[in-house]
This record gives structure tokens, sequence and C-alpha cells, in this order.
């Protein structure tokens, strides 16, 4: 008796949402288990965001499958849940590409694909962008519906709720999915969640009112007893609306967004029905179908590679601490000498280090969620109060706050420390996560300290520095990853304020760095001093105040001069650019040059990479000593270098 053939993988069957819309519920139901092992798998080999992903694999099926995507605009909030949807429009075959140089990106973007049709990596900006398209669908262009999706984390930043307030009293037809699943990469704190929690605890529900009739009347009974329970629980008042009903919006929910009998007829009969602003309660779970994943503190939201059966990840090499471990002890253990110091975070206290500090000082330790305009102007009341706050944000995420420090903090001198992780390039996350103007819009507010770290040992400096520093605001900056190795110290020194260090004397060549680039400068110093050139190394340690003796000191004493930072252009080169111009150096006969980053975004790839690929490694910094010291013939061309 002949066998019956294996049948092909549901997953084998699509190269695009249009071949999902052919399928039966069932089948998208089938569909959904190989989409999750497909994530897993691909993730397994490349590292990424995986808890995140696994939480929306239904979602990303029932919403491909009921609306007309890319005429209908779906636009992911932040992105990093956005694997399943890669694989479900056309790019599984590159699905392991993930997040390396000239693979995919880890978050949505517009430059990859049609269904990317605005691209994230920051939170919170999906609904104003959906708001944006309905605009301009009801303004003639060939665009159809908007489909925002965003996590209960997301949605309890201030630009959510801007955009909300805007879309109800718009009143166009509009689809926010909120998928709740309590747990963005850290707990999500504030006002929202709890009000999310309490809709959540009663049975699934729909308020919509076009739906509410047959949806509720077609729910079990307790499902009815529950709508009624949960709209009186959050309300206070049996009939009155939920919030977001007060600001204009039909709401639906809570459903089970891992249930497509709930989903699928929500989305269809919403698309079907709706006339104006539509919120999608979603009720999900973060790692959903893989135990690892889902029993993990942090439900994997990053991990590296690792093996599918166990779930172990792949260890780093390498015995130097990071930076940002680094940062967090020697935090904690100023905090426990100095009762004033305090440490302010938005929703990333594992990721910043903060959380070394939370477990031994727990009341001294504020997570104030994905609000970054919200933890600077808070770290201002507090320094304005007498305590020495101390606000650690990634380099990136802190140019959200930069009205508030701007107007809030530097206008009033206000002694805010800003602990700036992630500086300079930082690999897989690729431009939306490059720390590279922090140097530049700090450096430009009167009264601001600007610091980098060259090492860790330097970092611990730079940590009690600040501690100790009343006169203004103060902020140092450190990379993403492992430290130098250099020996780390109890005894640690106030470093005086804009005096940068001298760690080696030649006599041709200074080079003037500032920040993490010293090992780099040091390779390169290497190489030069094999060929004959004799090179001064200066660490600036100081952006702002600018050491003008030590700067004056190298142009005067050398042939050339060239700054090195991990930044983009009109930084720290050009501080010392314009203090040389200032002294009349720029008659003098010496060569000025600048190694920085280029002006422009350097995609994703390893962090060696994206500094080959900005021009800033050994063998450039080499090629660029031996040009400014006029030696043509050995010049090696930027593009060559490697």
């Amino acid at each position: 008796m002949q066998q019956a053939r294996p049948a092909t993988p549901l997953l084998d069957k699509i190269a695009g949402p249009a071949d999902l819309r052919a399928m039966s519920d069932a089948e998208l139901a089938r569909l959904s288990d190989e989409l999750r092992a497909e994530v897993i798998s691909a993730v397994s080999e490349t590292g990424g965001h995986l808890g995140s992903g696994l939480g929306v694999v239904e979602l990303s099926v029932a919403i491909h499958a009921v609306f007309n995507t890319p005429t209908d605009k779906l636009i992911w909030d932040v992105g990093h849940q956005c694997y399943p949807h890669k694989i479900l429009t056309g790019r599984r075959d590159r699905i392991r590409t993930l997040r390396q140089k000239d693979g995919l990106s880890g978050f949505t973007k517009r430059a990859e694909s049609s269904y990317d049709p605005f691209g994230a990596a920051h939170s919170s900006t999906s609904i104003s962008a959906a708001l944006g398209f309905t605009v301009g669908r009801d303004m003639g262009r060939p665009t159809g519906d908007a489909i925002a999706v965003i996590g209960d984390g997301a949605i309890s930043a201030g630009m959510a709720y801007e955009a909300l307030n805007n879309a109800g009293s718009e009143g166009r037809r509009l689809f926010v999915i909120l998928n709740d699943n309590e747990m963005s990469i850290a707990p999500p704190v504030g006002a929202m969640s709890h009000y999310l929690s309490r809709l959540s605890a009663e049975e699934p529900f729909a308020s919509m009112r076009a739906l509410a009739g047959g949806l509720e009347a077609a729910m079990p009974r307790p499902m009815r007893d529950g709508a009624r329970r949960a709209r009186q629980l959050v309300t206070g008042i049996a009939g009155s609306g939920t919030f977001f009903e007060e600001l204009g919006f039909d709401y639906i929910g809570p459903i089970d967004g891992h249930d497509m009998r709930q989903l699928l007829p929500v989305l269809r009969a919403a698309r079907t029905r709706a006339t104006r602003p539509v919120l999608i309660h979603c009720c999900t779970v973060k790692g959903k179908g893989y135990a690892p994943a889902e029993t993990s503190a942090d439900k994997y939201h990053g991990v590296g590679k690792f093996d599918v059966a166990t779930g172990s990840q792949a260890k780093k090499s390498g015995a130097a601490p990071s930076y940002t471990s680094v940062f967090g002890q020697t935090l904690t253990e100023a905090a426990a000498r100095d009762p004033e110091i305090v440490a302010i975070t938005a929703a990333m206290p594992s990721g910043t280090g903060v959380n070394l500090m939370a477990k031994r000082f727990p009341a001294r330790v504020f997570d104030v969620g994905i609000a970054e305009q919200h933890a600077v102007t808070f770290a201002a009341g507090m320094a304005a109060s007498g305590l020495k706050p101390f606000c650690a944000i990634y380099s990136t995420f802190l140019q959200r706050g930069f009205d508030q420090v701007v107007h809030d903090v530097a206008l009033q001198g206000l002694p805010v420390r800003f602990a700036i992780d992630r500086a300079g390039l930082v690999g897989a996350d690729g431009a939306t996560h490059a720390g590279a103007f922090d140097i530049n819009y700090l450096s430009a507010l009167p009264g601001f300290t600007v610091m980098a770290a060259a090492d860790e040992a330097e970092l611990q400096r730079m940590v009690v520095t600040a501690a100790a520093h009343d006169d203004g605001p103060i902020a140092f900056r450190y990379p993403r990853g492992a430290g130098e190795g250099v020996a780390l110290s109890d005894m640690l020194e106030v470093l005086e304020i804009g005096r940068g260090r001298v760690l080696q004397e030649g006599e041709d060549l200074a080079i003037l760095s500032f920040g993490a680039h010293l090992g780099v400068c040091r390779a390169a110093i290497a190489e030069l001093e094999a060929e004959g050139v004799t090179v001064t190394l200066a660490d600036a340690r100081f952006a702002k105040p600018l050491d003008s003796d030590l700067v004056m000191r190298l142009a005067r004493r050398h042939r050339a001069l060239i700054t090195v930072e991990q930044g983009a252009e009109g930084g720290f080169g050009s501080a010392v650019m314009h203090l040389l111009a200032r002294e009349g150096m720029f008659d003098s006969g010496l060569a000025i040059r600048n190694l920085c980053l280029p002006d422009r975004f350097i995609d994703q790839a390893s962090p060696d990479e994206m500094y080959a690929d900005a021009g800033m490694t050994a063998r450039d910094l080499m090629a660029l000593a031996r040009e400014s010291l006029g030696h043509q013939s050995n010049v090696v061309p930027l593009k060559a270098a490697t």
C-alpha cells in the first residue's frame, strides 16, 4: 500500500499576503504554528528580538489575511516584533540575514519593502504616522486603510497620547491595535499600564457600537457579564465609556490575540463596519509558544544565537566586563557612599545597568517607562530639590528628550548627570540606534560639561566625577559591549573638569582622541612608529569645556594634528577647529585633520564592519596620518582600507 505523501507546509505556499486571503480560518491557524517555528529557527541563527515577535504571530497572520496590504498600510510600533511580518511579505528567503551586513533590518524599513510603509525602531510613533496616512487617503492619495499596532509599553509614552487625542478629534476611519502583553523590555510602569491590566482582568468583551450587539450576543453568558463588570470596574459608572472611547475611539476588547476564532471575526467586522477611529485591544503573551522565552524574565526580548532545543544562548567570548556593567556597579558603589544619589531610566533598567543599583537601593531608582522627555524633566526637578540624579538613557533615545535637556536642564543650570550608553556605532540594531549625535547636541548647550570614556577605568572616574559635580549639567558617554580589559580600581579620582591627559610623547604627529576609539589610535600608532613616525597620543576626556592648553600645546609642537571621535561631523573635532581658528593656527603650517563619522547613516553590520564602512579603522587613521604629514606615496585609499 502506497504511503501518503506528507502535506506541503503551508508556509511554503506563501509568496505574499494575497496567498493568506485564499486560506480557510483553520489553515490560517495552522500557518501560525509554522510561522512561529520559522521565527524561532531563524533567530536562533542570527540573534535578535525574539519574544516580541512570537507574541504577534497570530496577529500578523490575521491582519494580512483581513486587510489589503500593502495598499492598506500596516505600521508596527517600534518594529522589533516585525519578523513574522517580514516572513509573510516575501522576505522569508532572506530572514536568516537579519541584522547582518547587507541583510534585512531588525526593524521595519521603507527602503526594504512596500509592506513597510513607515520605518521605525523608536517607540510610540505608529499612531501619528497612521493618522498621516489616513489624511493622505482622504485627500485622494492612492492608499487604503491604516493600521497601527502598538504595545502596552509604547502606548504609555506622551507621543502616543498626543496622537490618540488628535486621531479622536479628527474622527477619521483608522485602526489602532493595542498589543497588550504586559511585558515591554522591562515590565511597563505607570497609570496606563494599571488601567489596561484592570481592563484585561475581566473576560473578553466587545464594546464598539457597531459590533457590540452582534458580538456580545454571540458570547457565552460569562463573557457578556464580563463586559458589564469590566466597564463598571474602569469607570465606576454602569454604561460609561472607556478612556479610549472618551477620546473618540470605538473600543473592542480585550480579546485573545492568539485565538484566531476571536481575531479574525473581530478584524473582519471592524474593517467592514468602522466609520471612525477604532481601538482593538488584544491580549498576548510575549514569547508565546516557546517555553524558554515564556519563562525567561525578559521573555527573550533580545537574544544572541541560541540552541532551539534548550534555549541556551551562545556565550560571548572575552573576559572584559561590559561598559554598562561597569557603570552600574560604579554607580551603585557611589550611591552607597552618598544617599543623595538617585537614578532614572526610561524603561531600560537592565539595558542601562541601573538594575544593579535597584537591587541594592530600590527606593532610589526610578523607571518612568518609555518617556524620555518626562525622564529628563523629572531628573531636573530632582536636581532642583538638592538630589544628585543620574539620568541613564541610550544616546539614540536621549535625542527624544532634547527640548527638555535644553529648556529644563541647561537653561536652568541644573546639575543633572547624564549617563549616555550605546555611544557611537552599535552593530546589529543599525542606524536607528547609533549614538552619533550626542556630542554635537550637548556640546552646543551653554554650561554643559561633556565627557567621553576611553576605557572602562575612565568610565569609573567619570561616574565619580559626575557625582561630585554640582556646577551645572554634566554628561559622560560610553559605547556598547565589552571594555578594553584594563584594570579597574576601588580608589577612584575625581577628574579635573576640562583637563585631558597625554599618554605618550612624540615629535611628528599628535593624535587627540575623544572617547572609546583610543584602542584604534594605539593600533595605528604602532604601525606608524614602525615606519619611523613619532606620535604624541592624548586623551581629551572633555569635549566641553575643551582643554585649550592641551590642544594648543599639541598644535604648536607637531607638524600635524588629528582629532578622533566616535561621533558625527560637527562635534569634538569641530570644537578643536574653532579653537585653532581663533588662535590663528590655520596660517601656521599645521596640518589639521578630523577622523569622525561621515555625514550619512550607516546600516547594520558588526561594529567593526560599521566603523570600516565609516572609514574609521586603524588603517584609515594611518592613511590620514601619512597624508597629513605629506607622505603621499604611502597613502592607503580609505575605501581600500580594512
